[in-house]
Order: C-alpha cells, then sequence, then structure tokens
C-alpha cells in the first residue's frame, strides 16, 4: 500500500523561522521504516524542509494517489496539520487521513471533531500502531481492533480505542528511514547542516508540571542497548557523513552505566564524529562528564529552567541551586560546552525572580542560552492549573509557540512578560563574553536572519488569517 506521511508547513512559529532552524521529523522517519519494513511503498514530504506550501503539497498528493496520509502535529502545528488533511481530501477522496503527534494524543476526540476531513488520530507512540493501522486499511477491514487510536465511523460518531502498551524493546525497531528525508535541505542559523539524530531511550520518571513528555512516552524509563546505539551512529556516518549527531532523549544520561557502555563501545569502534545530548543537572558526574567528552560530547543541553528555588519547587523540577551551579561548572572543566534553557511567566512569578533568572545564565557562565515563555500544552499538568484557576488567554493553538503569552500572570500583565522576554536574548548575547566569542562565526547569520523575520511578519499573519477563515467556511459547509 502506498502510503505519504507529512511535516506540515509551520510558518508561523517564530523559534524555528527566526533562528533559521530546519530540522529532521524524527518521528516520522520511525514510522517510515516500520511501515517500509512491512511491505508498504513510503514517501515523506517535510514541508519545512522543503519550503513547500499547502497548494504544493496538494499537487504531490493528487500526483502520487495514495491510500494511507498521516501528518504529525504539535499543538502550534495542529492548524496547519489539519488544513493538509482537508486538502488531502479534497484530491484523494478516497484515502484514508490520520494524525499523530503530541496534540491529538492528548485531545483526539477535540480534534477529530475539529476536521471532518480527518479519519483518525493515533494516540501515544505510533510505530506498532501505525502497521496496524496500515494493515487494517489496506484489507479493508474495521478498526476495533487497532489500539491507540480514536476514530470516525461512516455515521460519524467518533470511537476512541483502548490505549496501546508502550513498546518493552527498543532495540527490536528498525533504525529511521533517513533515505526518505531531504538531509542536505536541513539548517542551523539559516545555514545548510547535516546533523543527524539518534532517540536512544524513551520515558522519564520525572514530574515536571510544564511537560508532557512523560504522559506521551510514559513515566517508566525505557532505553536501548550501547551497541544498538553505537550501531546507528556508525551507519549514519558512513552513509551521511554528519558534522555532528545529536541524541533526541529528554534525559540522556539518567542511566550512567548505559551512557558509560556507550562511551566506551564509540571509543572501540574508533568511532570519530562530535555528538550532542540533553541532561538534568542532578544525573552528571565529574568522572561521566570527563568519559562523554574523551568519546566525543561537545556540548550538553541542561534543563534548568529557572534562577530561583521557589519557581523550580512550584514546577516540580526537583532541583536545586547549588546543583545546577555545579553541574555547568563540571562541564566547563570537562571541555564541553552547556546551552542552559529557561523558560519565564509561571502564573504567580514576581518580576524579580524572572530577573533573577535571566541574570542566571550569565552568572553561570554558559555557552549558549534558550529562552521561552511557560506554556500550558494540553495533557501537562500546567494546563489543568491554568485551566482550574481561569488562566488561559486563549485555545488557539496556533499561539502556543512558547514565544507569545498564552497565560495569565497574577504579578505581571502581558506586555511586562513580552517585554522581559525579548530583553533575556539581548541580555546574554549581547554580553561582551558570549557577543566576541560568537560574533565571527554567527553574528552575520543572526543579523541576517532578523531582518528576514521583521520583513516577511506582516506575510506570516497574513497567511494565518487566511488559513482561520478558510476553516471557517469548511465547518458552515460540512455542517
Amino acid at each position: 500500500m502506498k502510503v505519504v506521511l507529512i511535516n506540515p508547513p509551520a510558518p508561523h512559529i517564530e523559534t524555528l523561522s527566526v533562528i533559521g532552524m530546519k530540522v529532521p521529523p524524527l518521528g516520522l522517519a520511525s514510522l517510515a521504516s516500520m511501515l517500509e519494513q512491512n511491505g508498504h511503498e513510503v514517501k515523506i514530504i517535510d514541508a519545512p524542509a522543503m519550503e513547500l506550501s499547502t497548494p504544493q503539497i496538494k499537487e504531490i498528493l493528487n500526483k502520487e494517489q495514495p491510500e494511507m496520509i498521516g501528518v504529525t502535529a504539535t499543538t502550534p502545528t495542529v492548524y496547519d496539520a489539519l488544513e493538509i488533511a482537508e486538502s488531502a481530501k479534497e484530491v484523494c477522496p478516497d484515502s484514508f487521513t490520520v494524525l499523530g503527534g503530541p496534540h491529538p494524543s492528548f485531545l483526539p476526540i477535540e480534534t477529530l471533531r475539529e476536521c471532518p476531513a480527518l479519519d483518525a488520530v493515533c494516540i501515544g507512540e505510533g510505530e506498532e500502531t501505525v502497521v496496524e493501522l496500515a494493515e487494517a486499511v489496506e484489507r479493508r477491514r474495521g478498526l476495533s481492533d487497532v489500539r491507540g487510536i480514536a476514530y470516525r465511523l461512516k455515521e460519524g460518531r467518533i470511537v476512541k480505542n483502548p490505549s496501546r502498551p508502550l513498546i518493552k524493546d527498543l532495540d527490536s525497531l528498525p533504525f529511521p528511514a533517513w533515505h526518505l528525508l531531504p538531509v542536505d535541505k536541513y539548517t542551523i542559523l539559516g545555514k545548510k547542516s547535516v546533523i543527524c539524530h539518534v532517540m536512544s531511550s524513551r520515558g522519564c520518571p520525572f514530574r515536571c508540571i510544564f511537560c508532557s513528555s512523560s504522559l506521551l512516552f510514559g513515566k517508566r524509563y525505557r532505553a536501548r542497548s550501547a551497541k544498538s546505539v553505537v550501531d546507528e551512529m556508525e551507519y549514519l556516518v558512513s552513509e551521511y557523513n554528519p558534522e555532528s549527531i545529536e541524541f533526541s532523549d529528554d534525559e540522556f544520561t539518567l542511566n550512567k552505566r548505559r551512557v558509560e557502555e556507550i562511551c566506551d563501545e564509540i571509543k572501540r569502534r574508533g568511532l570519530d564524529v562530535p555528538w550532542a545530548c540533553s541532561s538534568r543537572v542532578d544525573t552528571i558526574s565529574r568522572s561521566l562528564l570527563e568519559k562523554m567528552k574523551h568519546a566525543g560530547c561537545f556540548l550538553i543541553y541542561y534543563g534548568i529552567e529557572s534562577g530561583s528555588q521557589r519557581i523550580l519547587n512550584f514546577i516540580k523540577k526537583g532541583i536545586r541551586i547549588e546543583q545546577i551551579e555545579r553541574a555547568v561548572k563540571w562541564t566547563r572543566k570537562a571541555g564541553i560546552k552547556a546551552l542552559g534553557s529557561f523558560i519565564i511567566g509561571f502564573p504567580d512569578e514576581t518580576k524579580e525572580e524572572i530577573e533573577r533568572t535571566l541574570n542566571f545564565p550569565k552568572r553561570l557562565r554558559l555557552d549558549f542560552a534558550q529562552f521561552s515563555i511557560a506554556t500550558p500544552y494540553p495533557g501537562t499538568e500546567l494546563y489543568e492549573i491554568a485551566k482550574r484557576e481561569g488562566l488561559l488567554l486563549t485555545e488557539d493553538w496556533s499561539r502556543y509557540t512558547a514565544a507569545k503569552p498564552v497565560m495569565a500572570m497574577k504579578n505581571l500583565n502581558v506586555e511586562e512578560l513580552q517585554k522581559l522576554f525579548r530583553r533575556a536574548y539581548v541580555n546574554f548575547y549581547l554580553t561582551p563574553r558570549v557577543l566576541f566569542r560568537n560574533l565571527k562565526q554567527y553574528a552575520f547569520t543572526i543579523l541576517k536572519l532578523a531582518a528576514k523575520s521583521t520583513l516577511s511578519l506582516r506575510s506570516r499573519l497574513s497567511r494565518w488569517e487566511y488559513v482561520k477563515e478558510r476553516r471557517k467556511v469548511h465547518r458552515k459547509v460540512s455542517l
């Protein structure tokens, strides 16, 4: 059976477009490899990387005429994904349309109700589900036995099937289908860069109220073996010669012994490729950092989130300020660059606490810092808090980009929060230490991207207004 998987256009996502970031949709590539392994013909359309518009995707679908069309959707891209589903039905009326990803996983019934052109949504991990779904569609069987989906019956009624157990053995999954991705189209800061991504584990046992990962992939940590991980790294190096490899795990260093085994295997095979990963400040040690450095680790992404211990406690981060300071110091001593992630705008956060967070990256002497506005994504505890306390400013999901306030604060208004957010990057990246270090490599690119973003802002907003109006008309016609 012919299947087309689509990463929808998302021109309104500032956090990607402004910094010129185009990253591979690893989830779609993983689904594609499972489908191929089970005898299906698969094509991936990565619209952001290939700079394709919805009409262009519509033309491709009209030409391909696949029997099944799958679209991935985060919360801020869900409307884009639904627009693709609508367009798909116009040119492939007999195709089966399915949406997957975080947003439909947490709001499956609502998502199906929103879009009559959508036949089903996949809930949670999709590798096993998509294979069963494709088989049912191909054989024209009913969907009642496919676990992990919600779907629409012919008479319009929506049914949610029992959930699917999480995949126990991640080593059993085939490597993602990189051969179906436009590897030469991905960029960082607007520059083409071959960076391959590897998912070496899933699941998170921690309880951060702003994160939905543990709800999507489970609270039980599931990890691939060191051999499987390094096998994939070796394959990527031989086939694509990447500049670096990035581990996409939420928490790469949770099992220290496994990380040590991965490092030993990298060294044993003489694999010479720089790599980066994400970690918590309470799951590393000096000896582990040194071992990681010798095996090629050049950057660690730390979820630091706040410079206020009170806020860290509120968001259930489970770390202390002194642990943050110690981990960053150890990382710097090991010769590994540190990138810290920070979030501002939690409901009862004060201006003084935000100021402390904005100054924290400089005090830590981080190499890079990333800032975002607290966003209550569906499925998270923060969303439940915001909804319960009447703090949601909008449920226009296109605004849930982590760069726009969508949740009211008790001590600051929206304008004050936006002003502080704008200051965050300037405060860090225009300090003499950071500016001089990055000036030669990044300055021109950043200025060019900023200018491009400003000039295109009006057109992006105009397009989004068109999309919303189009959806209103579609709903009226459907009624």
